[in-house]
């Protein structure tokens, strides 16, 4: 039987400073894992390319893209909105790609995990960029994984929510009664996914063992999406 053991692999992160990356960065790092750790943004089309080729020889390309979510109303959605949100969720993500699928198919072997959003899964109200940005990223998981395991290459998503980070639950945000009532009304866990526990799916997900996955969407929200 094979358990989460990522000795000898080296890891990209990408976007390493928010959202999950501190969680990802420790816990890959505590399973045996040389993280390496960039922080810079990927919208600028040049900066994933810059990004593999600077992180030299890799296993695992955790594909990890945050941004502050709107909260514009439909109908106010303009196309800097709009264009600002893909590009920093989702056109990263066939450059990321293409830099690093190179070197996977030169030694036969590579994984890819992307992490995403629940809001792809479930509708909220005044979402309506982000959570489009997020479907678009599963949709591209589902895809390209099906095209990439004839090349022994394992590309998979988390399409997380109500999960312990900075970005989208600050201290503030945990703090807050309203917030509190609504973890208890509409997340059947009745917390918060502690960010311990989706870094280790994710490490999972990046380790021999999952060997058998292939573009698939992995929901981890504690209920919120059935």
């Amino acid at each position: 039987m094979k358990l989460i053991d990522l000795q000898g692999k080296r890891v990209l992160l990408t976007q390493s400073g928010e959202f999950m990356g501190p969680a990802l960065q420790r816990v890959f790092g505590a399973l045996g894992a040389e993280v390496v750790a960039d922080a810079r943004p990927l919208a600028e089309p040049a900066a994933a390319a810059q990004v593999v080729q600077q992180a030299g020889t890799i296993d695992v390309l955790l594909a990890h893209l945050a941004l502050p979510a709107p909260s514009t109303a439909v109908a106010a959605v303009d196309d800097d909105e709009w264009r600002h949100v893909f590009a920093h969720l989702v056109d990263p993500l066939p450059r990321l790609a293409r830099a690093v699928l190179p070197q996977f198919a030169a030694r036969g072997a590579g994984r890819i995990v992307v992490i995403g959003s629940a809001a792809a899964l479930r509708g909220q109200k005044r979402t309506s960029t982000y959570s489009a940005a997020r479907g678009a990223q599963l949709a591209w998981v589902r895809a390209a994984g099906l095209e990439l395991a004839r090349q022994n290459v394992q590309l998979n998503a988390i399409a997380q929510n109500f999960v312990d980070n900075p970005t989208y639950f600050p201290p503030e945000v945990q703090a807050n009664p309203a917030f509190q009532e609504r973890l208890k009304r509409e997340v059947p866990l009745g917390r918060l996914v502690s960010a311990d526990e989706d870094a280790l799916f994710a490490a999972y997900l990046a380790s021999d063992a999952a060997a058998c996955f292939v573009g698939q969407v992995f929901p981890v929200c504690g209920g919120w999406v059935g």
